[in-house]
């Protein structure tokens, strides 16, 4: 495809037009003439009777003459070199920027329950977790993802990287109860934060997913909050389970978990907490997760460009150079 960068560098071509129409004319010998810098030298010119280059050409009756317009279609080659004409190739689109990605899952032994459904069979809460967030590593092609599993410890389990084969390797091959029984959410943030605050990349998420609350641990969850909240790093919270409680009644939280304590944590870093009360939901958490942190750049386009002002240049050039050649000829 063609075009020109600078079209309206189009308008130039009035110029001579302009030019010859309000620029007064030379009183002299030859009568009116137009006004041209470079008269005297082609006054000097002794050009042979009945050729094409006559001086009084300059100024004939018409009003225009042969050698106006050979100058003219000069003029016209260099505006055209001015306007940049050139070949745009197909469009390409740029690469995204990545994202660092912290996983935060809770392994503890709670994630057994086996309230979640999956194709109308019942799962555990573990299950369903390993199936919709390798669903979402999946779909994060250009981020590093990192892996933090917490129950009564927390553990880095796989530091950010690009190889989403071993994080997902890593997150089908654990288990619940093998960090514990309890649940320390602050510690588990905490080195989610430790190991984002290192790298240079602005873009930083942490997805935390738990089905308890701050129960064992160093760090408190009102301490992890603020943390969380100095550092800046937006954070989305998951709480995972059903609302029915021990006792088989419905309540407006989801049994066990600490809801408000996620929702502040995640009010604090300009996130969001979500529940998640089946497989569906899940799943949807993350899909919204995914639109919520959507690749940067991913509608921006790029396209080869390659110059071709030379061509006019070059033409005007040797028009130019041969005009100069036949006027020597004529001496």
């Amino acid at each position: 495809m063609n075009h020109f960068a600078y079209p309206w560098v189009f308008v130039l071509l009035l110029m001579p037009f302009i030019w010859r129409r309000f620029i007064p004319a030379i009183k002299g010998l030859h009568g009116d003439a137009l006004r041209i810098p470079f008269i005297a030298d082609l006054e000097k010119i002794s050009i042979k009777s009945g050729g094409i280059w006559k001086i009084n050409d300059l100024a004939d009756g018409a009003g225009f003459s042969r050698m106006f317009w050979l100058l003219y279609v000069v003029w016209t080659f260099l505006v055209v070199a001015a306007a940049r004409p050139q070949w745009l190739g197909e469009p390409v689109r740029l690469k995204n920027e990545s994202r660092d990605i912290m996983l935060v899952l809770d392994i503890s032994t709670s994630m057994l329950n086996q309230d979640f459904f999956i194709n109308q069979q019942r799962i555990d809460r573990l299950t369903a977790v390993k199936k919709t967030a390798s669903d979402f590593i999946k779909k994060r092609a250009n981020d590093r993802i990192g892996l933090v599993l917490f129950g009564t410890r927390a553990y880095l389990q796989s530091p950010l990287t690009h190889d989403k084969q071993a994080v997902y390797n890593i997150l089908w091959s654990m288990e619940a109860g093998m960090a514990g029984d309890s649940t320390s959410i602050g510690d588990a943030m905490g080195i989610a934060l430790k190991n984002l605050k290192n790298q240079n990349k602005s873009q930083k998420v942490i997805v935390i997913l738990t089905d308890g609350e701050n129960n064992d641990g160093s760090l408190s969850m009102p301490q992890a909050i603020k943390l969380a909240a100095d550092e800046g790093i937006k954070t989305y919270t998951i709480g995972v389970g059903s609302q029915r409680s021990f006792w088989g009644a419905f309540s407006t939280q989801i049994a066990g978990v600490d809801e408000k304590s996620l929702n502040d944590l995640a009010q604090a870093t300009k996130g969001q907490y979500f529940r998640a009360e089946s497989s569906y939901d899940l799943q949807k958490i993350y899909d919204l997760i995914d639109q919520l942190e959507a690749d940067i750049n991913e509608n921006r386009f790029v396209r080869e460009t390659k110059e071709l002002f030379y061509i006019p240049l070059i033409a005007a050039i040797f028009m130019c150079l041969a005009l100069i050649i036949t006027l020597r000829r004529a001496e």
